[in-house]
């Protein structure tokens, strides 16, 4: 999708009228994903509906020019392409809202690379890793926790938000599946408060996660597997952007391990990244 994003330098607060900068960037979860992984020199395949009217033909030239595969793509003639807008200040998100109905509507059609096999089948399953994306629909999520298509998948998950961290529960207990989410989205989750990112792991690792990370802003984040859990501090950097560092993080933590890094280094690394990118540097 397109984001659309206005930012004012000041703090802010809902109902402010204020200056500032507004700008349109490829964006969304996996998007977000896709681009940081595309900077570590992956080239990541692009699973998604994007509509074939001018904003969708744009965005896919946009993505091919970035170094990622557009082939896959499903192009719906009747849907438009989806869009997300938000409002940040200095303290911070203030609002947003993604619409993202072609997505939603498009089903099951955005896996058909997954299942007819172009890229793996139930026969022969895809092996290597897939970021899901939470802006996908909950039955479609549930489809995924079942269908032989994704039994070998490294499975990397992420929530569109915590309005939609719900839908996660079906592939919450996957056994190879990594969940990633912000202190807020663990609450949701396991139903309950939570003190910090390390909490947060130990409690969704109880309800049987089986590797989970847990972000706290520029707090302390947390990595629980196999009954271990290893915590890192992002770095302090002047805070000019929001929209897309949970992505980042996740990307850069996926780049570090398929490099090799070790628990504490990937979790460290995926830190920085986002540090590096909430900076605008």
């Amino acid at each position: 999708m397109w984001d659309i994003i206005g930012r004012h330098d000041q703090e802010m607060v809902a109902g402010n009228d204020r200056p500032g900068r507004i700008t349109r960037l490829p964006g969304g979860v996996a998007l977000n994903i896709a681009m940081t992984l595309a900077r570590f020199d992956l080239k990541p395949v692009l699973l998604s509906a994007v509509g074939t009217d001018e904003e969708g033909n744009e965005l896919v030239r946009a993505c091919a020019t970035m170094g990622m595969d557009t082939t896959q793509l499903y192009r719906p003639k009747d849907l438009p392409t989806d869009r997300y807008m938000a409002i940040e200040g200095a303290n911070g998100l203030i609002a947003a809202i993604a619409d993202a109905h072609s997505l939603e509507a498009a089903g099951s059609e955005v896996l058909t690379p997954l299942q007819d096999g172009t890229l793996g089948s139930a026969l022969k399953p895809y092996s290597g890793v897939i970021a899901l994306d939470g802006n996908l629909t909950e039955s479609l999520l549930t489809q995924i926790a079942s269908d032989a298509c994704f039994k070998d998948a490294d499975l990397r998950i992420a929530p569109a938000s915590p309005g939609k961290v719900m839908r996660l529960m079906p592939l919450l207990t996957h056994p190879k599946a990594t969940i990633y989410v912000n202190l807020e989205e663990a609450e949701l989750l396991t139903q309950q408060k939570l003190s910090d990112a390390k909490s947060g792991a130990e409690a969704l690792a109880q309800k049987g996660a089986t590797r989970v990370l847990v972000t706290d802003g520029a707090r302390q984040a947390a990595f629980a597997e196999s009954g271990q859990i290893w915590s890192a501090t992002p770095p302090k950097v002047p805070q000019m952007r929001v929209t897309g560092a949970g992505d980042t993080f996740m990307a850069a933590h996926i780049a570090a391990e398929l490099a090799g890094r070790s628990p504490e280094d990937a979790l460290t690394d995926g830190l920085a990244a986002a540090a590096h990118y909430v900076s605008g540097l």
